[in-house]
Order: C-alpha cells, then structure tokens, then sequence
C-alpha cells in the first residue's frame, strides 16, 4: 500500500453499512467538518428537476464552460448528498472546467432500484433539454460518479443507448459498483481491506437490490451487449473489491468497439482519493478532471 494513505489507516470513520441511518448522520458530520471548496471561479445554483418524484440537483457553472457532466455520488447507494458531495463536485468543476450538475438522487433501501437510476434519468433529459439555459453544448453531455455513482452513471448510459433517450458523450466511472454477483478474484478476497471490503460491499447491494433479481440496469455487468455506448474512462484501485469486474468491463466495452482509458492506480483502496494530502490521491484527482477535461473539449 502507499505509505502516505497506510499512515491514514488508523484514522478512517468504521461507517456501519448495517445501519444506514446512522452511517449518514455520521458521514454528515464528518463532511459538515470538511474546509468548504472555492467556488470563487464559478456560479453554484441549487435547482429542482420536475419528475416523478422532483430531483434536487446543485449545478457548478464554471465561467466559459461548454461541456457538462451529470454527478452521480458515492455512498454505496446508502448513504451521501448533495451537502456531502459539494467539495468533491465543486473539485471536479474546478479540474475539469465543465459544468457539473450534480444529482440527490434516492437512497436505499427507502427506496430500491431503479429509483435512483430514475433519478439520474431524468436529470440526464432535464440537462439536455435545458442545454440552451444552462449555457452548455447539448453534443458535450458526459455522466460520471464514483463507486456507487459510478454504477448509477453506467446504468444512465445503457438505458440511453437502449431507449434512444439524449445523446452521451463520454462516461467518467471512478471504482464503479457494477456486478451484484461477487464473484471476481477482488470481491470474494478483499474482506478486511480499508474503508470498503466484502462485507460492506454485500451490503450496499442488499440494500440496493432487495429481493428482485438484478438487471443490467442495476449491474452494468450483466449486460450482453456493451456495443454503442458512449467512451469511458475507467480508474480503479489495487484494493478495491469492485477492481477486478471493472477492469473486465474495461476490456468488454474495449472488445465491443467503444474507446476505454482504463487506469489501475497500485497503492491505493477504495475511496481513498479522499485523503487529499497524499500525492497519489492528488494525481488520480488531476486526472479524473484532465479526462473529463480533454473528452469535453472533442
């Protein structure tokens, strides 16, 4: 493991995924505690999009932004908000230069797939539709998220192949969640690896899924057919259990004729770009937003 994020290890909130109540008055408090981002170079606006239910967004507007991203946060489907995600949304507008629109979707298990994959949806159309008035260019849409989000974003890319809904331009997945199945080397083997292992992992989809079986729509993974979809930059991290079906979805959309950067960063575990001090964690942020920089700019 880098040494700068072992030195960390010690020191990371336990978040109960068992008891998801708890775990997000914690998250809450921690993030709450968190230096507010500079937002000094853009405009930040909490919006509402009409559906059924309203989805509260919070759109980060850099000045001469083109492109856009709709943000879809991490929490393991359980837990985070817009509240908890704003320095790392207002991060991403800042690296990347593209409007970010990100999403407070429904969590579970309140509420189970598809509510949240619902949610992105429809705030995926809303951004297309109000491209005009949110200054940006409909033909540079991209989605994107971290862990769970990054599941949802996936999720969001197929249902808009499938249903001939907006047009994506590129897909940004940060360690995404993506096959509910758990079988991979890195699923069945990281049960005590920091912050997310096996068990946590187990539970995200528990509350995610419930008891109905799982789609595509729910576990990109289970797609047959990854051909058509937008390109994707795709990180993982070397102890990460999602690492292993995110590189082999890497490779199935590389086979299936859609362009792929993939990037294994050794050293590093799920979430871990959090600890902002580290140097690792300072470049896997820097790239997160040059990629979504340079895609936007095409």
């Amino acid at each position: 493991m880098d040494p700068e994020l072992e030195a960390f290890i010690p020191f990371l909130p336990q978040l109960d995924m068992n008891d998801p109540v708890t775990s997000r008055k914690e998250f809450s408090e921690r993030a709450a505690a968190a230096p507010a981002p500079d937002t000094s170079n853009m405009e930040v606006e909490d919006r509402t999009v009409s559906a059924d239910p309203d989805v509260a967004v919070r759109v980060y507007r850099p000045h001469q932004a083109q492109g856009a991203i709709v943000w879809l946060h991490g929490g393991g489907g359980v837990f985070s908000d817009l509240d908890t995600e704003h320095p790392w949304a207002a991060r991403i507008a800042s690296l990347s230069g593209a409007a970010v629109i990100s999403v407070g979707y429904r969590l579970a298990p309140e509420h189970r797939f598809p509510a949240a994959l619902d949610d992105a949806y429809a705030v995926l159309t809303w951004t297309a539709e109000h491209a005009d008035e949110l200054g940006i260019d409909p033909a540079r849409i991209a989605v994107g998220g971290h862990s769970a989000g990054a599941n949802i974003a996936a999720a969001t890319a197929l249902r808009a192949r499938d249903e001939q809904g907006p047009a994506i331009h590129f897909q940004l997945l940060n360690q995404p969640g993506l096959d509910d199945r758990q079988e991979t080397w890195s699923a069945r083997n990281f049960t005590d690896t920091p912050w997310f292992n096996r068990d946590k992992l187990a539970a995200a989809w528990r509350h995610y899924l419930g008891s109905q079986p799982a789609t595509p729509y729910a576990a990109p993974a289970r797609a047959a057919d990854l051909s058509g979809l937008p390109p994707a930059y795709i990180a993982t991290a070397e102890f990460c259990p999602n690492r292993d079906e995110d590189i082999a979805y890497a490779l199935r959309l590389m086979q299936a004729g859609v362009s792929v950067e993939l990037h294994q960063w050794p050293g590093t575990f799920h979430g871990s770009q959090a600890l902002l001090s580290a140097e690792v964690s300072q470049r896997q942020n820097a790239e997160l937003g040059a990629a979504l920089r340079r895609a936007l700019a095409k």
